[in-house]
């Protein structure tokens, strides 16, 4: 398995790799929904702490070569950000996650589109498992994870400390390869429902 950065477009989404030209956006993306990085991410992206992430994680990650992310463009602007991380390459493995969109653009064409565009471009970098993992108390991210077709394995309790102290469970999803024509046909299903 051997994942690019790389454009990735579909039904008005566009999934571009995540550069310095994004981050003013991403910024006042990030800054429309203060209370989301208090309760349900394991790091925050408001605030001060948008410019440490930016600086620190996301670029240890990518030299690494443990994470891409990509910025979320709908009608031409960043609304969001959604990432490939815990890259394992020997056992075909990836994480997809890190996903945050503007609230105007929650419930509607983006993440089906942005995973489907992610997880094609997996299965197609030789990708044998794709896998979310999800902050327990995160209802919405599980029911919008179970509709993308993924499989929930268990939950692992007590998993993480995130950036507030609290100690989260962390619920495990995943879609392997043999499973992807299904998921991939149920996706495509969803996004032709929008145009």
């Amino acid at each position: 398995m051997r994942l690019e950065p790389k454009v990735l477009e579909t039904h008005g989404v566009r999934l571009e790799p995540l550069d310095e030209r994004h981050r003013e956006e991403l910024r006042q993306a990030c800054a429309a929904d203060p209370a989301i990085w208090v309760d349900l991410f394991p790091y925050s992206m408001a605030g001060e702490h948008f410019d440490i992430v930016w600086t620190k994680r996301f670029r240890t990650e990518r030299e690494k070569g443990v994470g891409l992310q990509f910025a979320v463009l709908a009608e031409g602007r960043c609304i969001g950000i959604t990432c490939y991380g815990a890259i394992d390459p020997v056992n075909a493995s990836v994480n997809l996650g890190g996903t945050y969109y503007h609230p105007d653009w929650r419930g509607g064409v983006v993440n089906p589109a942005a995973k489907r565009l992610l997880m094609g471009h997996a299965y197609a970098a030789g990708a044998r498992r794709v896998v979310f993992t999800v902050d327990a108390l995160n209802l919405r991210s599980r029911a919008a994870t179970l509709k993308l077709g993924a499989v929930q394995e268990g939950i692992m309790r007590q998993d993480r400390v995130v950036w507030t102290g609290r100690v989260r469970d962390t619920v495990v999803f995943s879609v392997l390869a043999d499973e992807w024509p299904a998921v991939r046909e149920g996706l495509d299903a969803r996004l032709a429902a929008f145009a």
